[in-house]
């Protein structure tokens, strides 16, 4: 269990080299060496992801994860949960894709929406039954604030983050009574492989950052954070800005 200073003995991370992911369990295990389960494809990214957790002194498992096989996601949950407990289950799996590709493109559009908004579903699912039976865990969901008003430049992607997100924030809700909570994170652009060679927007920031948000908000059971802090009055903003004018905007 999440002991009283809000430290995990065991985490898991559904997309187990997501950079972003990586970094809030190496933030985790800064305090003292965990249980850590990565869920992910095999491939050298997650033997390194391996190898890196286990320097820190974790117990690092694996378990062959795909987003798109929908059909394997209960059982890739319920092999995570074999060996005991997951005090925190980080769902930070997905695809940016190409922006006028997914528009344009069917076989691109149902790409983007299956894993980003279909396997997450499937995964929180299968996640919150076990954590409901456990009786206790914290659930890390993370949206974007691409999905609080969707822009032109990347609407099916975050049209796929808005579902995504509405899905977590009911779970938050749906979880409460159970003495599970949910964080869902909303960060802006953070500097990892999937962005790399695209320009950086204001208030850009890294994976390291986003962790230091996401590990805080676990321990004080906070429903919902955005990463960094200020674009939660940014996207205020933006969101009750009338349609004519929003168009305008260079976003």
């Amino acid at each position: 269990m999440i002991d009283a200073v809000g430290n995990p003995q065991a985490v898991l991370l559904m997309g187990g080299t997501s950079d972003i992911g990586l970094a809030v369990v190496e933030a985790f295990a800064s305090d003292r060496p965990m249980r850590v389960v990565l869920a992910a494809r095999p491939s050298s990214r997650l033997a390194a992801a391996q190898a890196r957790l286990a320097g820190l002194g974790c117990a690092v498992e694996t378990v062959e994860f795909d987003a798109r096989a929908l059909d394997t996601h209960a059982d890739v949950v319920r092999k995570a949960f074999v060996g005991g407990d997951i005090d925190v289950a980080i769902v930070a799996f997905g695809l940016l894709g190409d922006a006028e590709q997914a528009w344009t493109d069917v076989a691109a559009a149902v790409e983007l929406a299956q894993v980003n908004y279909t396997a997450a579903v499937s995964v929180g699912v299968a996640l919150a039954e076990h954590l409901r039976a456990q009786g206790h865990g914290a659930l890390v969901a993370f949206s974007s604030v691409a999905g609080e008003r969707v822009r032109r430049s990347n609407f099916v992607y975050g049209s796929t983050k808005a579902g995504m997100d509405a899905f977590y924030t009911g779970l938050t809700e749906a979880l409460r009574p159970d003495g599970v909570g949910v964080t869902v994170v909303r960060p802006g652009f953070v500097h990892t492989r999937m962005t790399e060679g695209l320009k950086p927007a204001p208030l850009s920031t890294t994976p390291e950052a986003v962790a230091a948000v996401v590990v805080d908000a676990v321990r004080k059971r906070r429903g919902l954070v955005w990463a960094p802090a200020p674009l939660r009055i940014v996207m205020s903003v933006l969101r009750h800005l009338p349609r004519a004018v929003f168009r305008r905007l260079p976003v």
